[in-house]
C-alpha cells in the first residue's frame, strides 16, 4: 500500500512511500554520482596501459576526444527527452516512450544485467588490491573475498541511506582520486622523454590506424556511467536544469581528464617507447612513473585511492540499480514491493536490498567455486560496458522515434540533426564492441566466453519482450503504466 509522509525537507507534505524524495540533489551531487561511475583513477591506472599494450596503438589520447564528442552529440537528444520526463528508469523510459512497451521492458532488463556486472565486478578487483596492498605493507595474506565483502556491507549500508548522504561521500572519494591522477600527470608533464611535449599522440590521424576498433570501444567504455544522471532526475533540484548540466559536464570532465592522463604518459615515455611500456609494467605503469617523480608514499597512496575509486564505483553504480529496479517496481513491471521508498530516508529499499542480496550471492559463490576474480572483474566490465554501449545506441534511436511524433518545442538540432549520427555511430560502435569481444574480456580468439555473453543478452532481452507481450495481454492496467514514471505512482493513489 502507498503511504504518505508528512513534513521533512526536501521531500514535502505529500510524498507518496511509491516516490523518490525530491530535491535532494543538486548538479554537483548528480556529477558526483556519474564520475564515481565511470572510476577515473582506475580507469587510468587499469585500463590506459591495459589498451595501449593490447593493441599496440598509441592514439588512446584522441580516441577519449573522438568518443567524447561523439557522447556529447548523443546528449543533446538524451537530455531534451529529460525535459520531457523525469524518471529513474533512464534507459527503460526513454526506449519505451521512444520505440513502445514491448522495446522498453527488454531494454531494462538487458539495463540491470549490465550495471549488474560493473557494479558486483568492481567488488572483485577491490578485494584483489586491497589484500596484495595489506600484503605488501603487514606481510600478511588476507584472502581477497575478506575485503569484498567488507567493501559490500558499506555499499549496503549506504544503499538504504538518504542519497545525498552518498553524494557527499562520493564527493570527498572523487575529489581524492582526481586529485591524484592530476598530480601524476603533472609529474608525468614535467619530466618528459627526450622527445619532448610531444603532440603525436593526439594527431586524428591515428583514429585511422589499421586495429583502431578495439582501442575506441575500450575508450568508450571509460565512459560508462555519464548516462546515469538522467537516473537521478527524480531526486535532483530543478532536473530540466540539473540533468542536462550534469551529463555535459560530466562527458567533458571525463573526455577530457582521460586524454590529458594518456597524453601524459606518452610524454613521460616518449611516442615510440609507450607501448613498450605499457607491455612491460601494465597495471603498474601509473604508479612506477609516479613512484620516479614522488616517491613511495605518493605512490602508496595513490593505491589506497585505487581502491577507495572502486568503492565509489561500487556505490554509485548499486543506487543506479536500485532505482532501475525502483521504477520497475513502481509501474509493477516486477512486484511493486520495489517501488516502496522508506519514508525516514527516501531510499528506495526494497529495491535496494535486493541488489545488495544478489551482489552477495555472486561474491560468495565467486569465492566459494574457488573461481578467479581477476578474470570475474573482466567478465563483469566487459559485459556492462557493452550492454551499456548497446542501450546507448537503442536510445538515441528511440530519442528520434520520440521527437518525431512529439516535437514538444525542441528543435530541429534536439530532435534530427545530431540524434542522427550519434545513431549511426553508436551503431557501428556496438557492432564493433559484439564482434570484437575477445579484445574486451582479453581471452584468446574463440574462446566460448565471447560467445556466451552475447547469448545472454539476446536471451534477456527475448524474455523481455515476451513478458512486456503477456503484461499487454494479461494486465493491461499495469502495461499501460510502462515508462510512465511518477505518473505510475499518482495513478495507483487515485486507483486506491
Amino acid at each position: 500500500m502507498l503511504t504518505r509522509e508528512s513534513g521533512g525537507p526536501g521531500h514535502g507534505p505529500d510524498r507518496i512511500a511509491g516516490a523518490l524524495a525530491a530535491n535532494r540533489l543538486g548538479a554537483p551531487s548528480v556529477v558526483y554520482f556519474v564520475m564515481s561511475a565511470a572510476a577515473p583513477l582506475t580507469v587510468v591506472a587499469g585500463v590506459l596501459p591495459t589498451a595501449i599494450a593490447a593493441t599496440g596503438i598509441t592514439g588512446l589520447p584522441i580516441a577519449f576526444i573522438a568518443i567524447g564528442l561523439v557522447l556529447a552529440l548523443f546528449s543533446v537528444g538524451y537530455v531534451a527527452m529529460a525535459r520531457h520526463m523525469a524518471n529513474a528508469g533512464a534507459f527503460y523510459t526513454y526506449i519505451s516512450r521512444g520505440l513502445g512497451r514491448p522495446a522498453g521492458v527488454p531494454a531494462a532488463w538487458v539495463a540491470i544485467l549490465a550495471y549488474n556486472g560493473l557494479a558486483v565486478g568492481a567488488f572483485f578487483m577491490l578485494g584483489v588490491q586491497t589484500s596484495a596492498l595489506l600484503e605488501g605493507w603487514l606481510g600478511a595474506a588476507i584472502p581477497w573475498w575478506a575485503f569484498a565483502l567488507l567493501a559490500w556491507a558499506v555499499v549496503a549500508a549506504l544503499g538504504v541511506l538518504r542519497v545525498d548522504v552518498n553524494g557527499k561521500l562520493l564527493a570527498v572519494l572523487l575529489t581524492a582520486e582526481v586529485a591524484i591522477i592530476l598530480l601524476f600527470n603533472l609529474g608525468d608533464l614535467i619530466n618528459p622523454s627526450p622527445a619532448g611535449l610531444t603532440l603525436e599522440t593526439l594527431s586524428p590521424g591515428l583514429l585511422f590506424t589499421e586495429g583502431v576498433a578495439p582501442l575506441i570501444v575500450i575508450a568508450t567504455l571509460g565512459f560508462v556511467g555519464f548516462e546515469a544522471a538522467v537516473v537521478f532526475s527524480e531526486e535532483s533540484r530543478e532536473p530540466r536544469r540539473t540533468v542536462p548540466l550534469a551529463t555535459y559536464a560530466s562527458v567533458a570532465i571525463i573526455a577530457g581528464l582521460y586524454a590529458l592522463s594518456a597524453w601524459a604518459l606518452s610524454v613521460a615515455t616518449g611516442p615510440a617507447n609507450l607501448v613498450a611500456a605499457a607491455q612491460k609494467d601494465g597495471p603498474e605503469m601509473i604508479f612506477v612513473l609516479g613512484g620516479a617523480h614522488f616517491g613511495g608514499v605518493v605512490v602508496d597512496i595513490a593505491r589506497v585511492l585505487f581502491i577507495t575509486s572502486l568503492l565509489a564505483a561500487c556505490i554509485s553504480f548499486h543506487n543506479t540499480i536500485a532505482r532501475y529496479l525502483f521504477a520497475l517496481g513502481r509501474e509493477r513491471i516486477i512486484p511493486d514491493a520495489f517501488g516502496r521508498t522508506s519514508l525516514r530516508t527516501g531510499a528506495p529499499r526494497t529495491a535496494s536490498i535486493a541488489q545488495s542480496t544478489l551482489a552477495l550471492v555472486v561474491i560468495l559463490a565467486v569465492w566459494l567455486l574457488g573461481a578467479d576474480p581477476i578474470q570475474a572483474f573482466f567478465v563483469g566490465g566487459a559485459t556492462g560496458g557493452a550492454g551499456v554501449l548497446l542501450l546507448l545506441f537503442v536510445t538515441a534511436v528511440a530519442v528520434i522515434a520520440f521527437f518525431a511524433r512529439e516535437p514538444g518545442g525542441e528543435s530541429l538540432w534536439h530532435r534530427l540533426i545530431a540524434p542522427v549520427p550519434a545513431a549511426l555511430i553508436l551503431a557501428v560502435m556496438a557492432f564493433i564492441a559484439f564482434t570484437n569481444f575477445e579484445a574486451l574480456l582479453g581471452v584468446p580468439e574463440g574462446d566460448p566466453l565471447a560467445m556466451i555473453i552475447p547469448i545472454v543478452y539476446a536471451a534477456v532481452a527475448v524474455i523481455g519482450v515476451v513478458w512486456a507481450l503477456i503484461l499487454r495481454s494479461t494486465q493491461p492496467g499495469v502495461y499501460a503504466l510502462v515508462g510512465m514514471g511518477a505518473k505510475a505512482a499518482t495513478a495507483k493513489e487515485s486507483a486506491r
